[in-house]
């Protein structure tokens, strides 16, 4: 393990797990947070965590494979995910935990729920990419198939004009280009292959079992964002409200409100914690 601190009470360190080495964050004191994202690493959620910090002990992580966390097998799914988290909290020792995750990592949270309910008291699922759940799903999920193709085979632009437009997300004409094209990080553009090609594919295919979610003991949330209108993961969100009996609660912003503007999206997350 390695670990440095910072002078914002920020520690960074690695948990060794059999087939990965996973990077986290802890800081604050108080109940335990849990903030994650998939593929969005822990720098995405540090502003967030720093506001609730200050009465709340806040862990983020890079999920396995993406930024700082390494792997020695290929593969992200939502279970090897939430197999991560549970092996985190436990670490950390400050559980049980509440659980946000946005995006893919929703999915994960929820994957926790399921096989892990001990470790967690809520979960807090913001906009899941779960296709199988709306009535188009065979349709999505096969332009997602040809959306990766097309990344993995070189056409970065056009894969990423794919994604915004199965997502229905508004992208201004001319966008994309600057933002994906010309000279890039380098580890930004591993992360995004890793997600297209290790990550993407097992989260919008996931399935959750609704009967252990209704009936299980932890709480579960699911949050849309108040501008997220008729995006896809709106839809998506919708449906697993739907099929756990629940109304969704909404938050600020869209679907990364939370990054865009940590400030009101902590006094909405703070109202769901209690």
């Amino acid at each position: 393990m390695i670990s440095n601190t910072t002078a914002s009470s920020v520690s960074g360190s690695t948990l060794s797990v059999p087939d990965a080495e996973l990077y986290y964050e802890v800081r604050g004191t108080g109940p335990l947070v849990v903030l994650v994202g998939a593929p969005m690493d822990a720098d995405s959620f540090a502003p967030l965590a720093d506001l609730l910090a200050s009465d709340h002990t806040v862990l983020t992580t890079d999920p396995r494979g993406i930024n700082r966390s390494s792997l020695r097998s290929e593969g992200s799914t939502p279970g090897q995910r939430a197999d991560d988290l549970a092996r985190l909290i436990r670490h950390v020792d400050a559980g049980p935990a509440t659980a946000f995750g946005s995006s893919g990592g929703a999915v994960t949270v929820l994957a926790l729920a399921q096989a892990h309910p001990d470790l967690v008291s809520t979960v807090i699922a913001h906009e899941p990419p779960l296709d199988r759940l709306v009535e188009d799903a065979d349709e999505l999920l096969a332009a997602s198939e040809r959306m990766m193709a097309d990344y993995l085979a070189g056409d970065v632009i056009g894969a990423w004009k794919q994604f915004f437009a199965l997502a229905n997300i508004q992208v201004p004409d001319g966008a994309i280009e600057p933002m994906f094209g010309g000279e890039r990080d380098p580890r930004v553009v591993a992360d995004e292959r890793f997600w297209f090609e290790h990550e993407l594919r097992a989260s919008v295919t996931w399935e959750p079992d609704f009967g252990a979610l209704r009936d299980g003991s932890v709480r579960i949330v699911v949050g849309i964002g108040e501008e997220s209108g008729a995006q896809l993961c709106e839809r998506t969100s919708i449906a697993l409200a739907a099929g756990l009996g629940i109304e969704p609660t909404r938050f600020p912003g869209d679907h990364i409100g939370f990054a865009e503007d940590p400030e009101p999206f902590a006094v909405a997350l703070r109202a769901v914690l209690g």
